[in-house]
């Protein structure tokens, strides 16, 4: 597969508390679409991690030592399009379904029967679809950032058009192909730089100043990041680490998601409105914009997550939960995959 490189070492430290475990492994699965790359440290039952946009495996670097610890086998993944996991060239080859076959993928290579499933912004989604299509494979999920909506309603571009007024919004904006990498590839340290931190407690824009998930007409979406410093969570190396991993692939995949909402959209129809029956978990950002966006859907848990076993918000804290707020994250999932039943 020529889009990436050959893989990492067999062995590679990864960057966490000066108090656990630091080696983790490397290993490329095979997948639907070639390969997934993915990271694996500790023993005991299958805890599966997926990032979301625009990150990669590194956003569970705090995670992965900590489960470990607690007597868990973590694995975090490149989500396909990301990192070192495949690229595939198709705009409609990042399929949600696809994804949900990579995961299940992932879990089989590993000799597994089964897993837990938790994942981060669109890796929520992932997540949940992964949980809801193959409960067989997904026994708990958990989610973060995100809430769970299930499938159905109008169709997602139709949704997305009428956001904004005379703005656009950022998944209209995104679902263009070409338009934001555009934008991003010229300079894709400085742009994830600024897209951390206008999504972070500390460094988002204040409330009244222009809405950075949104574009003005004609404009692009970095002329509202915040130019202050970087995120508390966030720093130089960990900057330079997720900017090569773009550098070296492009935007495309990444982005290649948000264009295939309203193929999700009818691939899961049959599902549209359905449950999610499986023990589950939600962590949100007091200060996320997603869960004003989606109020509704974490008022409906009751109905759309009935085996939900916990929803924490945590106050003063952004979208990037489990980088913003690595410690009590930890403490929440411990605690959650503890209570699950074996």
């Amino acid at each position: 597969m020529p889009e990436n490189p050959s893989p990492a070492p067999a062995r590679t430290p990864v960057p966490t508390s000066a108090h656990a475990p630091t080696l983790a492994a490397h290993h490329l699965s095979p997948s639907p679409a070639g390969r997934t790359h993915l990271v694996e440290q500790g023993r005991g039952p299958l805890v599966l991690l997926v990032h979301g946009f625009p990150e990669s495996w590194y956003s569970w670097r705090h995670q992965l030592p900590a489960l470990a610890a607690a007597g868990y086998r973590a694995v975090a993944v490149d989500v396909r399009g990301y990192g070192r996991s495949s690229k595939p060239a198709a705009v409609d080859a990042y399929r949600m379904l696809d994804l949900v076959a990579d995961n299940v993928a992932v879990v089989e290579a590993l000799g597994e029967r089964s897993a837990v499933v938790v994942g981060h912004d669109w890796g929520a989604t992932i997540a949940a679809t992964s949980a809801l299509t193959r409960p067989d494979v997904f026994r708990a999920v958990g989610l973060l950032g995100v809430p769970y909506s299930p499938p159905g309603g109008p169709r997602p571009s139709e949704v997305f058009a009428r956001m904004g007024g005379d703005e656009e919004f950022y998944v209209s904006y995104f679902q263009q192909s070409g338009r934001a990498e555009a934008e991003i590839e010229p300079d894709v340290r400085g742009w994830l730089a600024g897209f951390y931190a206008a999504l972070s407690a500390g460094t988002m824009p204040a409330p009244g100043a222009p809405d950075p998930h949104f574009v003005g007409r004609g404009g692009t979406l970095r002329e509202r990041f915040p130019a202050g410093p970087l995120p508390a969570w966030l720093g130089e190396g960990d900057l330079d680490f997720l900017a090569g991993e773009f550098e070296r692939t492009g935007m495309s995949g990444a982005l290649n998601r948000y264009r295939n909402m309203d193929r999700d959209w009818a691939d899961l129809a049959d599902y549209a409105g359905a449950p999610i029956r499986q023990p589950s978990l939600f962590i949100g950002g007091g200060l996320d914009a997603s869960l004003a966006w989606l109020a509704d859907a974490v008022t409906a848990y009751p109905e759309t997550l009935p085996g939900l076993l916990g929803s924490h918000i945590l106050d003063g804290c952004g979208h990037f939960v489990q980088q913003e707020r690595p410690a009590e994250t930890n403490r929440i999932l411990i605690d959650w995959l503890a209570a699950l039943p074996g």
